[in-house]
This record gives structure tokens, C-alpha cells and sequence, in this order.
């Protein structure tokens, strides 16, 4: 019975991780719906819908793709603010609103009327909900690595906290897909006045979804004991102020990882779209197909380069995964160029593996880097910070370089650059495979002067 128990015991705790991993991606899958729902309607419909004609299809896709940066620029503020609560109250309550959040801010866009019906009015609508959906989304993704991550064990933890960056492929799949589904069913006129809606009211549905599953999942112990810490010394704090304080290279070091990551991964999945319907005219469908295969092989990459983090270590993994992106530019868009179909999906399935180099190892590396009294405020600056810098320029700032040039050179150049700062990065990194979250605790609690003892008593 003695030799069953210790088997039992790891049973039982695999069971529960697994319950939270479902928790963390179901809620992820259904923010990333709607954020990347929006992402491919800016590039095929918003343009049209609601901005005034000007004679240049790309100068309503710039447009559009601008209200597309709203969201980025909102979702540090998210972070900051979800960050504090997550800190202070939980990881679970934090991820509970966020989902009902950005559920009601995509449905309300599925009904604006377009600029022909109210003018100025619809894009200005369609900015305040884009807003509050970046907000949401903002206060997300730190809430979801980090309740996988603090509930994983040290030597598996990349592999288990990179299933809610698996989660992210799904809900653009999922979007695609919908998206994929209208524009075969209805006549490009009907697609363009209401079927890009349905895909925004069926949100509802996977919202409803996503919050139940998270009302039953539990806090981590090692967050539970930072917080009564922090409850019982006056001299221990949290949050957004703290970690900026405390751990301003941290923040620094988890911006530079994001930058390349967020902007390659744009460029494939919205500046693609943009580069094939604008300068060769390529099929709706065809595109969105494209995109839907690579998701799918996306989706299945990233754990296992998340278990390849665990076994190889986080610094090789993902300085490879910045040194291919690097050159990803380069021979990407002459195979878009050679209007092949099964070329095309190659060359966006190339792309986002390579991205999944990066992608996979980031919610256990930022984990490491900070300690558990203010994780999710230090990830969460790091993260969201960066996508007003990457992320959400990218592809406007692709756009306006094939506007200017006429070229894909100068954009394989930018992302370049954008690889070469992330590469630099990395190499200032510490390997942290296998460090336990509490050796970390502990040694905030040695530099900063805290209660030793009390951490040594966990």
C-alpha cells in the first residue's frame, strides 16, 4: 500500500495540472478568437466597412490596421491593472473577468452599423471596443501561463506552461475558420455587409464555455503563501511599482524576447494577407486556408519545442528559434510570389514553427525571472509593453514599407533587425532549466532583506 501511495500522490497531482492547463487554454483559446478574429477582419473587411473610400485599398487597410494598434496600446494598461489585482487577489478571479470583458466588448463589434450608415461614428465605436478588448486581453496572458506555470514541476515546466501559448493557434484557427466558412458560403457583397458578423456573435457562446470551466480551478500553494507573506510583513510589497523597482532589467530583458517573437508572428498571420490580396490578388479563400494548415501544425509544434526547453535548456531553443526568423523573410515572400498554393502554405507553416522556437519557452523563462509576490505584474509589463512596439506596428509598418518601395526587401530587412535585438537578448540570459520558483522566492527575499525565515519554512 506504502509503495502504491507516492504513485497515487503523482497521479492525483498530474490529474489537477491537467485540469489547470484545460482551465488556462479554454480561456485563452477564446480571448485569442476574438483578438485575432479582428485581426484578419482588419486586413479583408474593416478596411471597406468602416473608413471612407479613397481610391487606395491599402490606405483603408493602414486604417483599419491602426485601430488594430488600439489594442496593443490598451493592453500594457491591462496588464499593469490585472497585474496589481492578480498579485493582490489571485490568478483565478483576474481570469475570470478578463474572459467576460473582451466576450462583450467582440460581440458589440459584430453589430456596428459601417461608415455609410453613421459615418465617423462607426470607427470611432469600433476604437472604444477595441480598447476595452485589448484591456482584457492585457490582463490575460500572465494570468494564464503563470497559473499553469506555478503549479508545474521544475523540470517540466516549459512544457506544461507552453499549452496556453498552444492555446493561441486554436483561437486564431478557430477564427480562420469561421471566417473560412462565411466567405465560401456567401457572395463576397454578403459577406462584406454581414457575414464577418457572425463570427464576432458566435464569441458568446465559447465565453460561457471558458468562464464555467475557470470557476473551478484553485490558486497555486506557492502564490497562496507569497500572499499571506506579503498579508503579514509590512515590509514585503507586490505589484506593478514593486517589480519596476525591484526588477527593472527583468522588465527590460522579457521586453527584448517578446520584440522579434511579436513581430514575426504578425507579419505571417496579418502583413501575408495584406502582401497576397494587395499585390498579387490572391483568393480569399485560398489565403485563409493557408492560414488555417499552419495554425493546425502551430498548434501541435509548440509543446514540444516546450519540452525541448526542459531538456536542451531555455537559451539555445530560443536563440535558434530568433536566428532562423532572422532569415524566414527572405525566402518566404519569393515563395508567396510564386503563387503556388502548396508553396504559399509552406512558407507560413516554415514561419510559424520557427516562431514557435521563441514562443514556447517564454511563459516559463519569464516565470524564472521574477519572484511569485510580483510574477504577474513583471511578466505582464514585459509582455504587453513590447506589443505597442512590435506587435501592433508590425503590420503597419510592413504596409507602409510595400507602399513606399513596392517591395518585400525592405520588410524581410525589418524583421531582421527585430531578431538581431531579441538574439542579443537572450544571450544576457541566465539559464534557468529546472530552477524551483521557491529558489527564487528566496533569493528576492535575500537581496531585498525580507524574512528569510519565513521563506526557508516553505
Amino acid at each position: 500500500m506504502s509503495v502504491n501511495q507516492p504513485a497515487a500522490a503523482a497521479q492525483t497531482e498530474r490529474s489537477g495540472l491537467k485540469k489547470i492547463v484545460a482551465a488556462s487554454m479554454v480561456g485563452t483559446v477564446v480571448e485569442w478568437y476574438e483578438f485575432f478574429l479582428y485581426a484578419t477582419a482588419a486586413s479583408l473587411v474593416f478596411g471597406q466597412f468602416f473608413f471612407p473610400n479613397t481610391g487606395s485599398e491599402l490606405d483603408g487597410i493602414i486604417a483599419a490596421f491602426l485601430t488594430y494598434a488600439v489594442g496593443f496600446v490598451a493592453r500594457p494598461l491591462g496588464g499593469i491593472v490585472f497585474g496589481q489585482i492578480g498579485d493582490k487577489l489571485g490568478r483565478k478571479h483576474t481570469l475570470q473577468v478578463t474572459i467576460i470583458l473582451v466576450g462583450v466588448a467582440t460581440f458589440l463589434m459584430g453589430c456596428l452599423p459601417g461608415f455609410n450608415s453613421i459615418g465617423y461614428w462607426a470607427p470611432a465605436l469600433l476604437v472604444i471596443l477595441r480598447f476595452i478588448q485589448g484591456f482584457a486581453v492585457g490582463g490575460e496572458w500572465g494570468g494564464a501561463v503563470l497559473l499553469v506555470a506555478e503549479h508545474s514541476p521544475n523540470k517540466q515546466r516549459a512544457f506544461w506552461a507552453s499549452w496556453p501559448q498552444a492555446a493561441v493557434p486554436v483561437g486564431n484557427l478557430l477564427a480562420t475558420l469561421v471566417l473560412l466558412s462565411m466567405s465560401w458560403i456567401l457572395p463576397p457583397d454578403q459577406f462584406l455587409s454581414w457575414g464577418w458578423r457572425v463570427a464576432f456573435w458566435l464569441s458568446a457562446v465559447i465565453v460561457v464555455v471558458g468562464y464555467y470551466i475557470r470557476t473551478h480551478v484553485s490558486e497555486a500553494p506557492i502564490f497562496l503563501e507569497a500572499r499571506a507573506q506579503v498579508e503579514s510583513e509590512k515590509s514585503v510589497s507586490y505589484g506593478v511599482f514593486e517589480v519596476v523597482k525591484r526588477y527593472p532589467k527583468g522588465v527590460l530583458k522579457a521586453m527584448g524576447l517578446r520584440f522579434a517573437e511579436n513581430i514575426i508572428y504578425y507579419i505571417i498571420v496579418s502583413f501575408t494577407i495584406v502582401y497576397l490580396k494587395t499585390v498579387h490578388q490572391y483568393d480569399t479563400s485560398q489565403l485563409l486556408l493557408a492560414l488555417l494548415i499552419a495554425h493546425v501544425v502551430h498548434f501541435l509544434v509548440i509543446p514540444q519545442v516546450g519540452r525541448m526547453a526542459d531538456s536542451l535548456g531555455r537559451k539555445p531553443v530560443y536563440l535558434v528559434g530568433a536566428v532562423l526568423s532572422a532569415t524566414w523573410a527572405f525566402f518566404a515572400f519569393p515563395m508567396f510570389d510564386t503563387l503556388n498554393p502548396l508553396v504559399i502554405i509552406l512558407a507560413v507553416t516554415i514561419g510559424l514553427c520557427f516562431h514557435a522556437l521563441m514562443y514556447a519557452g517564454q511563459p516559463a523563462i519569464m516565470a524564472e525571472m521574477f519572484p511569485t509576490r510580483m510574477r504577474y505584474s513583471g511578466v505582464s509589463l514585459g509582455y504587453q509593453v513590447t506589443s505597442i512596439l512590435a506587435g501592433s506596428l508590425a503590420p503597419i509598418i510592413a504596409t507602409a514599407l510595400l507602399q513606399e518601395t513596392g517591395s518585400w526587401v525592405a520588410v524581410a530587412v525589418y524583421v531582421l533587425v527585430a531578431c538581431a535585438i531579441t538574439a542579443a537578448t537572450v544571450l544576457t540570459l541566465r539559464e534557468t532549466k529546472g530552477l524551483s520558483l521557491r529558489d527564487v522566492d528566496a533569493e528576492d527575499a535575500r537581496k531585498h532583506g525580507l524574512d528569510t525565515n519565513a521563506q526557508a519554512a516553505r
